[in-house]
């Protein structure tokens, strides 16, 4: 009979944790009634109509969960605007049920009221998850999806092989009831949390793992990408000069470790962490989603729960000798680093980019040229889990390299080799363009690439120069009919071709030749050319 019936009302936070399949909540099947307030079933359909996992997941845990128990729904035209715990302690008074709940302090609120309650926490064996079977020691990271075979990759940064798991494809069914298991862990295990959660999206860190979901509309499958450390290093494990581990430890407070992705920024980004730690030094990291594995000493804020305002607040306030940021994507985290930089943290910044003067010229534009130095003054560039190149900059007053007037000397960001001293790059502003220029042949060519020659030839050939609406024309004579000539602006080649047989090179202005010689003349650099082919 219903009256001798035990009566329990369920919490939202038991359901999105997994706690109705608990062998505590089993047990109180064959004796019970179980409501589920219509604040809760409106909470849920909303998440699954904004795309979340926990609404979608909810819903059909309940679904489950009501084919072996007696579920009823309590219906009320109570608003929205009323918490869920309210509602939840005055059905529970009303008629006399216990709460049952996942959270500690919907547990308190309601024994606080005089209202039985029950936490049930569910106990979560990491090991037990679907989606650990996928990896082995050796594996970097997991990619399932939806209809394709599931791969690996397998080794260590920057030298991997992809391998496949298995010889069929994975189907969405699976993949969702991983998906579920994920979601009930990260809920609770006290090692596991949602870093963020959108529509099509979800990054779970659960433990030392970071979780990518995405799902239609913003992928055009269900895919779930899983990545973990293997390997964690210390910085002496670098074998860094002896220059660089003073400099790192003496001087450099503006710190980018650049690189592309999977090139070992973060596991460097980690042992430099530890390093200052080591010396006694206060340090707190910034990341999106929180994956680095660090001492308990350190502690890390999430850019994702905090406003760049909050952050830099906090950080201000708490007073780190070092701040690690992971990682600088838009023109927010940009301002952010400069900012708690010219307050006088140490920052190190990690980056994605291809060399390391790309890394440098992503603050340009977004802040002040003559402020870089003062902001950033090392960058140490990162391939194949390796320190590859680093760079240093500082600020003097010269006629920029390729300008020749004595006049247009002006404030210049030269950008040199932190090992050897050697010059790369110029940084300067012409008017209202900024210009990134090399000044060795090894600078432009990891700009140019092929576009630069081995030699340059030492005597140049005497033009004229006319310049129409549409076009360069080069008039060299008729003695230089017919040949292949290359000009050279500075180091750097800007064009090529052959001469007519009056002895001109045209050079349309909407070219890429064109837009590099229009470049250069805006300069003031000299263009130069030379005879690679006489003609016969």
């Amino acid at each position: 009979m219903d009256s001798e019936k035990k009566k329990y009302v369920i919490d939202l936070s038991l359901i999105v944790s997994g706690g109705l399949s608990d062998p505590m909540i089993e047990e109180l099947i064959d004796n019970g009634i179980f409501y589920v307030h219509s604040l809760i079933i409106r909470r849920l359909k909303k998440m699954a109509e904004e795309g979340l996992d926990e609404g979608r997941i909810g819903i059909e845990l309940l679904e489950r969960f009501g084919k072996k128990a007696r579920l009823e729904f309590w219906f009320s035209d109570i608003s929205d605007r009323v918490s869920i715990d309210e509602a939840l302690i005055e059905l529970a008074m009303e008629k006399g049920a216990t709460i049952l709940t996942s959270d500690i302090n919907t547990y308190k609120l309601s024994k606080s009221f005089g209202v039985d309650a029950l936490l049930v926490l569910k106990k979560i064996d990491l090991k037990s998850l679907r989606l650990y079977k996928f990896f082995d020691p050796e594996t970097l990271s997991v990619h399932l999806k939806e209809n394709c075979i599931p791969i690996r990759k397998k080794g260590t940064p920057g030298k991997w092989i992809f391998e496949r798991i298995g010889d069929g494809p994975i189907s969405r069914e699976i993949l969702r009831e991983i998906v579920q298991e994920i979601i009930e862990v990260s809920k609770a295990a006290p090692e596991g949390f949602i870093e963020i959660e959108r529509p099509g999206s979800t990054i779970i860190q659960l433990k030392d793992m970071r979780i990518v979901i995405t799902r239609p509309p913003f992928s055009d499958g269900l895919e779930i990408t899983a990545v973990r450390p293997i390997k964690k290093l210390e910085l002496g494990e670098y074998s860094l000069p002896k220059k660089l581990l003073k400099r790192l430890e003496l001087k450099a407070e503006g710190i980018l470790i650049s690189g592309s992705p999977g090139a070992g920024k973060t596991t460097f980004a980690q042992a430099l962490a530890e390093f200052y730690k080591s010396k006694g030094k206060i340090v707190k990291t910034i990341e999106a989603p929180r994956d680095m594995q660090l001492s308990e000493e350190i502690t890390q804020y999430s850019k994702s729960y905090g406003t760049p305002e909050e952050l830099h607040d906090i950080l201000l306030l708490s007073r780190p000798d070092y701040c690690i940021f992971d990682e600088i994507r838009n023109i927010d985290d940009v301002a952010l680093f400069a900012d708690l930089r010219l307050a006088g943290i140490g920052m190190v910044g990690v980056i994605h980019s291809t060399t390391a003067i790309d890394a440098i010229q992503r603050f340009v534009g977004k802040i002040e040229l003559g402020m870089i130095p003062s902001i950033i003054d090392t960058v140490i560039h990162m391939k194949y889990g390796a320190i590859e190149k680093v760079l240093a900059l500082r600020t003097t007053v010269k006629v920029p390299y390729g300008l020749k007037s004595e006049d247009l000397a002006r404030p210049v960001v030269i950008v040199y080799d932190f090992i050897s001293g050697k010059p790369y790059f110029e940084m300067y502003t012409f008017g209202e363009r900024t210009f990134v220029v090399p000044v060795s042949r090894e600078a432009s060519r990891e700009i140019y690439g092929s576009e630069i020659t081995e030699e340059i030839p030492k005597e140049n050939i005497i033009f004229t120069l006319k310049v129409s609406r549409r076009a360069f024309i080069f008039d060299f004579g008729k003695n230089y009919a017919l040949c292949h000539v290359v000009g050279y602006a500075g180091p750097s080649i800007v064009t090529r071709g052959f001469t007519s047989r009056s002895g001109k090179l045209r050079v349309s202005r909407r070219s890429k030749s064109g837009r590099l010689i229009e470049s250069a003349l805006e300069r003031g650099e000299e263009i130069k050319f030379y005879v690679e082919e006489r003609g016969t």
